[in-house]
C-alpha cells in the first residue's frame, strides 16, 4: 500500500512578520529551516519514490532540507498548481493591520472562508479548483501504482487537498490549520 505525506513549508520570513504571503516568493527563516530539518528527522523511516512541491522557494527549500535529512535523492516535480492561495492586493500587508482597517470578521472571512475572495486574489475554492485537478491528473496515479509520495506545499493548497481527500466540508475547513514544517 502506498503512502502520501503532506508537509507545509517551514516558517517563512513573512510568516514571522505576520504578513499575507500568497504568491510572493519569500524564503525560510532560520526557524523554518529547523522545522524542515525536524520534519526530515521524523520522516527518516519512510521511503518516498517521488516528491511534489510548488514553484515558490519556501516550499522548494523545505523539501530540499527534508530530503537531505532523509538522505534520499528522488525525482522532484515543481508545479504552480501547488502554490499558496493568491492573496492579491493583501500580499505583503500585515494581517493585524488589515483586521484593524477592514474589521476582524472580514479578515477571518478572507483567511478562512471557502468562498470569500480577497481583493485581486483567489478564494480557497479557487485554490481547490487548481490543486485538485492537478492532484487527480499527476499525483493520484503514482499512489494507485504503489508509489510513496511526499508533497511539500502551503497551508491553503494543502487544506484544499485535505478537503478532497478527507471529504471535509467548506464549513469545517475553516477550522483546519496546518503547522509549519510538520508532516
Amino acid at each position: 500500500m502506498s503512502i502520501l505525506v503532506i508537509v507545509r513549508h517551514g516558517q517563512s520570513e513573512w510568516n514571522l512578520k505576520n504578513l499575507f504571503t500568497g504568491w510572493s516568493d519569500v524564503d525560510l527563516t532560520p526557524t523554518g529551516e529547523h522545522e524542515a530539518e525536524y520534519a526530515g528527522i521524523v520522516l527518516r523511516s519512510y521511503h518516498f519514490d517521488i516528491a511534489y512541491t510548488s514553484v515558490l522557494k519556501r516550499s522548494i527549500h523545505t523539501l530540499s532540507i527534508i530530503l537531505n535529512q532523509i538522505g534520499l535523492t528522488i525525482p522532484i516535480v515543481k508545479n504552480e498548481a501547488l502554490n499558496e492561495r493568491n492573496y492579491g492586493d493583501l500580499q505583503g500587508l500585515n494581517k493585524a493591520e488589515v483586521g484593524e482597517k477592514y474589521g476582524a470578521q472580514q479578515l477571518i472571512a478572507w483567511r478562512r472562508s471557502f468562498t470569500e475572495v480577497p481583493p485581486g486574489g483567489e478564494s480557497l475554492e479557487n485554490t481547490y479548483q487548481r490543486v485538485i485537478p492537478y492532484y487527480q491528473q499527476e499525483i493520484e496515479s503514482k499512489l494507485t501504482s504503489g508509489q510513496n509520495v511526499l508533497i511539500v506545499a502551503h497551508g491553503n493548497s494543502l487544506r484544499a487537498l485535505m478537503m478532497y481527500l478527507e471529504k471535509i466540508t467548506p464549513e469545517d475547513i475553516a477550522h483546519v490549520d496546518l503547522a509549519t514544517g510538520a508532516p
